[in-house]
């Protein structure tokens, strides 16, 4: 069955044919506001497919609502809708005769009626009508089968050339240069500077490729397989190694081998209000839940520093063990109520990526999904307005032995990362984070967390501890962190940031004087330039005023720029 041509301009193809031909204000005029929002989805003119969603016919002109028999067109309309049957109104009954056509649609709409013509009787004045238009559009009837000839054959290539129907591969490389001054490792308040080695006038290069398959099935549903492979160092805390220098100031973390770094699949529920996240591994608390930091939350276009990323208590799961990077194993569910307010939760056990094959730790009550290492969330987001958002977050985590402990996300201090050695280790973690959208070009985010954790059995390798670490010993853990943006700073799709706040400090312990005594305050300065829509290149200052949470070390300050090439 033919295609019919559901008309939204003015149209006239008999007998109005000469003034159509002689008015070339109708060629290029454009619809006001108002008869834009009553337009149709395709522009002016819209062709429908008679075998799959059949637009009723129009047979008689007194069928269109806004066509009267005292407009100036009436006659010529009737003709074309009653005789010839090539002419349809909108879905809503109407004409709209008053709109102007293009070119273009006139010819697509001559094309359409001379299917009709030519199965019927036409007279001999249709027929020098016909051929008058036919002869007066030839040009923009060859130039629209030469785009239908184009547009097949790219069409063609894409089929035949296609990596696949139904993924998408996307990239991101990643090229980093850091800067170190000289002087002493940081080192916890009761050690003796020099404990710990010099880190060195230097200059690393450190880099990252990731590639990601986005699969989808039902075109609501993802299925995301990420291969990485980099030279950014892990940190062994637990071997009294923690570098918080370059591991917990710079956002990367990678493996040297290429390999699995993150499978999971999520697809929704509840109408589309809700998500369900499953994932075989690669899986942090944050990929459930809004980290409320949209601008700097990207460690290839975002902050340089693993603390500027988000609020520190969302990585408690994310540990090293002997240069081998865990994530996590799980599931999890967000649902949205309304445009206000959202809830999201997970629960996640280690697993290992980066190709790595190491086995992954149990407990004392055995290992698998429940058994084992732990870390849940649970989050309430609620933003009044499009430009506001806050969060109040709850995380339950549960560690057997160092070097998995990481309570400070392995950002802040070693005593805040480890606070009981290699005892087993439980905390309750309440966390705020907030996120203003002041203006187009400034936003202004910022976080708080504090741990209360708990000590689960006794233990005794704890570097200058003043006792021995007891069953039900307790510590609290503290961090915050204000971030200024801004978007398009001095060049559109440049961006500016200031990330000022305190690394986690353990602020007490039950262990008497075993605590940080000062604020390990941290500094970062960046500003991401734009090169095109595939290209950024991201120059910044990174500066920790007392480190290690002790005013009697050096501040630590590193220059570093980051160069990211997505594709």
């Amino acid at each position: 069955m033919k295609s019919l041509l559901v008309l939204g301009g003015t149209l006239v193809l008999s007998a109005l044919a000469a003034p159509v031909l002689a008015e070339e204000s109708l060629v290029s005029a454009a619809p006001t506001q108002g008869e834009a929002a009553n337009a149709a989805p395709f522009s002016t003119f819209q062709v429908v497919q008679t075998e799959d969603a059949e637009q009723p016919q129009v047979t008689s002109v007194s069928q269109l609502s806004d066509v009267q028999p005292t407009d100036w067109a009436f006659q010529a309309l009737q003709s074309l809708v009653e005789r010839y049957g090539c002419i349809a109104g909108y879905p809503d009954g109407t004409f709209r005769g008053n709109r102007a056509a293009t070119r273009y649609e006139l010819a697509a709409a001559l094309n359409a009626c001379l299917d009709q013509i030519s199965d019927r009787f036409a007279t001999k004045e249709d027929l020098e009508t016909v051929k008058a238009l036919q002869e007066e559009f030839k040009a923009e009837l060859a130039t629209l089968k030469g785009r239908v000839d184009g547009l097949e054959a790219r069409t063609a290539t894409l089929e035949a050339q296609q990596f696949s129907t139904t993924t998408k591969l996307v990239g991101e490389a990643i090229f980093q240069g850091t800067q170190f001054g000289a002087g002493n490792k940081p080192v916890p308040s009761g050690f003796r500077q020099g404990d710990r080695d010099d880190i060195g006038d230097n200059f690393t290069f450190n880099y990252r490729a990731t590639l990601n398959f986005l699969t989808s099935f039902t075109g609501k549903d993802l299925l995301i397989t990420s291969l990485q492979q980099g030279n950014f160092p892990t940190t062994d805390s637990a071997a009294g190694a923690f570098n918080a220098v370059l591991s917990t100031q710079v956002a990367q973390a990678s493996t040297s081998n290429m390999g699995l770094f993150y499978l999971g699949y999520r697809f929704p529920i509840f109408n589309d209000k809700g998500t369900v996240y499953a994932t075989a591994v690669g899986g942090e608390l944050s990929d459930f839940v809004d980290t409320l930091n949209p601008n700097l939350d990207s460690a290839g276009q975002g902050a340089l520093s693993a603390f500027g990323l988000r609020n520190p208590i969302y990585r408690q799961l994310s540990s090293f063990n002997g240069g081998s990077l865990f994530s996590g194993t799980g599931l999890g569910i967000n649902y949205k109520f309304n445009d206000q307010f959202n809830i999201g939760a997970g629960y996640l056990v280690p697993s290992v990526f980066g190709g790595q094959s190491v086995a992954v730790a149990g407990s004392a009550d055995g290992s698998g999904l429940f058994g084992g290492d732990y870390a849940a969330i649970a989050q309430l987001t609620f933003k009044p307005t499009k430009t506001l958002g806050f969060g109040l977050t709850y995380v339950r985590s549960y560690t057997e032995r160092a070097p998995n402990i990481g309570l400070g996300g392995y950002t802040g201090t070693t005593r805040a990362n480890l606070p009981f050695g290699n005892a087993p280790t439980s905390a309750n973690t309440a966390g705020f984070e907030f996120n203003w959208e002041a203006s187009k070009r400034f936003a202004l985010s910022g976080w708080a967390g504090i741990s209360f954790a708990r000590a689960e059995a006794a233990a005794t390798t704890v570097e200058r501890v003043p006792r021995a670490v007891a069953d039900g010993d307790d510590a609290r853990i503290l961090n915050f962190a204000l971030a200024a943006s801004f978007p398009d700073l001095f060049v559109p799709g440049n961006m500016g940031a200031l990330i000022v706040g305190s690394e986690p400090r353990l602020l007490s312990s039950s262990i008497g004087r075993y605590k940080d005594p000062n604020f390990p305050f941290h500094i970062e300065a960046l500003y991401r330039v734009k090169v095109n829509d595939n290209i950024s290149i991201t120059p910044g200052i990174i500066a920790v005023i007392n480190p290690e949470g002790n005013s009697n070390n050096d501040p630590v300050i590193l220059g570093t720029i980051r160069t990211t090439f997505s594709f």
